[in-house]
């Protein structure tokens, strides 16, 4: 009988040849990877590997064309949906009237071209080399800087003072300055002056009659009709500053107050050291609102000072632009002073935003 030959038991193949993209596993690794690749929009050529490259770009791009992707790009449109209103709003009363003012202002607009008599011609920055050239543009711009510094530095401090004393104060006096400061607030420009002017009258007066100045007028010297204007301004601003201020103390955990009183800060200390840090970007809304309303003082100085004191020495530029504008009938003059306004205002909070995220805030 023939005796049976045992047949030998297959040999596994090495680990570097089953894995070897020549080999039967690596074209299987191949396929899948290339497969995987041109489903999820994946290139196997850019793979780092045979299948697992392919497995990784198709991933990467079904995550490129997936579902969450596009409903990503449709949420970000969705705060603009919200915001669409107000934009529209802000668009026909700012935009469009700030693009008219920088229209007239470089075109010769007189009564002559309002009435039809003459033809609207184009001065490029005529206009502005003009109002550049008078020296008085630059008194009035001077006058203008230093009032609003003054008005902004004094409703600044009046506010905050204010605000500390409500914190320290109780309920019934409180609510008394509250009102007070609302009542003030709440009170029209006209109106406010109006009293003012009747507070310091010469004749009738009651704070010439207190200090004994007798027939004194307020408004004849530049500098005292600048001083009587900077107290009704501040007068009508402070409870902006006030109340802003106090919302922002009443946040203030009291832990911390409580911390800086026991270690001895007085009261100076704890506003400069801990309040003043804390209330930094309330302190930078209400400076911004500050300096873009002083700057732009128009009602006051105008109704106080008769439009601009004796001889024009209490103008500012909004009731300058106002005089060239309609009482000159040079309405592209007065265009461009309002441009300039506005540059100015806008130079002034871009440079002092960019000075406070120099400094690490938040804004």
């Amino acid at each position: 009988m023939p005796v049976p030959v045992p047949v030998p038991a297959p040999v596994p193949a090495p680990a570097s040849v089953a894995a070897a993209p020549g080999g039967p596993a690596g074209r299987t690794g191949d396929r899948s990877g290339e497969a995987r690749a041109e489903e999820g929009g994946g290139s196997p050529r850019r793979s780092s590997g045979p299948g697992v490259g392919g497995a990784r770009a198709g991933r990467q791009g079904a995550r490129r064309r997936g579902p969450g992707r596009s409903a990503l790009r449709s949420g970000g449109w969705t705060p603009w949906l919200y915001l669409a209103p107000a934009l529209v709003v802000l668009g026909g009363l700012l935009v469009y009237p700030i693009y008219q003012l920088g229209l007239i202002s470089f075109f010769e607009y007189t009564q002559a071209q309002v009435s039809g008599g003459e033809p609207t011609t184009f001065q490029g920055f005529g206009n502005y080399a003009e109002l550049f050239g008078d020296p008085q543009f630059w008194q009035v711009l001077l006058a203008t800087v230093l009032f609003a510094a003054a008005c902004v530095v004094s409703t600044l401090a009046v506010g905050c003072v204010l605000a500390v004393l409500l914190t320290r104060v109780r309920a019934v006096p409180r609510l008394a300055l509250m009102l007070a400061a609302l009542g003030a607030w709440a009170t029209p420009a006209v109106t406010g002056s109006t009293v003012w002017l009747f507070l310091f009258d010469p004749d009738f007066g009651p704070v010439n009659r207190m200090l004994g100045l007798g027939d004194h007028s307020w408004t004849y010297g530049r500098i005292s009709a600048f001083f009587l204007v900077l107290l009704e301004v501040v007068w009508c601003s402070f409870p902006f500053v006030m109340v802003t201020v106090y919302a922002g103390i009443r946040a203030v955990p009291s832990e911390v107050l409580e911390a800086a009183s026991l270690d001895g800060a007085s009261q100076w200390r704890v506003w400069r050291s801990v309040l003043a840090p804390m209330l930094r970007p309330i302190l930078v809304v209400v400076t911004i609102q500050s300096v873009i309303w002083d700057f732009k003082v128009f009602t006051q100085i105008y109704v106080m000072t008769n439009g601009g004191g004796i001889a024009g020495q209490n103008l500012v530029l909004n009731v300058y632009a106002y005089q060239q504008a309609f009482a000159s009938s040079q309405y592209s003059l007065g265009s461009a002073i309002g441009v300039v306004m506005l540059l100015i205002l806008l130079a002034v909070t871009l440079v002092y935003l960019r000075l406070l995220r120099r400094q690490g805030e938040e804004l």
